[in-house]
């Protein structure tokens, strides 16, 4: 009997629009589901890595596939670090760099420092020339340090509906190899 991947969708601060790619995925393909947070506006890392930690409990790991966006990868590199559970994959869009002078006008709690140890899984980090969440030689210290293939589209702002990225079937074929 074939495993069936699971994919799990982890969006950033504020979480993601009805138009953003992340809940178009989850739309469109049967096996995602998104990790919900009681607070997305007001985000503390101890629950936030928490709720990740709870959705995957009883799930086959080794089938398991995490699509972050922005917080949403620091979120997955935070988890990774506590935990150290390995996956199957993680992709790892527009990580924002909480450490910047733009996380200061929003009410974040332990995101700060980056975490940069090695993920236990394969990853990809996808990025942006002109991402005002995180420059692109700060996302290539993200990639080395997560041990990630990098990924670089160009100018497409911070990868999300306000940039253009709605169905964006581009971002589902990135994550091919492990579906």
């Amino acid at each position: 009997m074939q495993e069936t991947t699971r994919v799990f969708t982890v969006p950033g601060l504020g979480s993601s629009g009805p138009d953003h790619w992340q809940t178009y995925f989850e739309r469109t393909q049967p096996d995602f589901t998104r990790i919900e947070q009681r607070e997305w506006d007001v985000p503390d890392r101890a629950e936030w890595v928490e709720r990740l930690e709870a959705a995957l409990d009883g799930q086959d790991l080794s089938q398991v596939v995490l699509v972050g966006h922005s917080l949403g990868c620091v979120t997955i590199a935070h988890w990774a670090g506590r935990y150290g559970h390995r996956i199957k994959g993680a992709l790892l869009v527009a990580p924002s760099d909480v450490e910047t002078a733009h996380y200061a006008a929003f009410p974040t709690t332990g995101f700060a420092p980056m975490p940069l140890a090695r993920l236990p899984f394969p990853s990809k980090v996808v990025f942006s020339q002109n991402d005002e969440w995180v420059t692109p030689a700060r996302a290539r210290q993200f990639a080395e340090a997560w041990g990630s293939e990098l990924v670089d589209i160009g100018e497409a702002g911070h990868i999300s509906t306000d940039s253009g990225y709605g169905e964006w079937p581009a971002g589902l074929a990135l994550l091919q190899d492990w579906l």
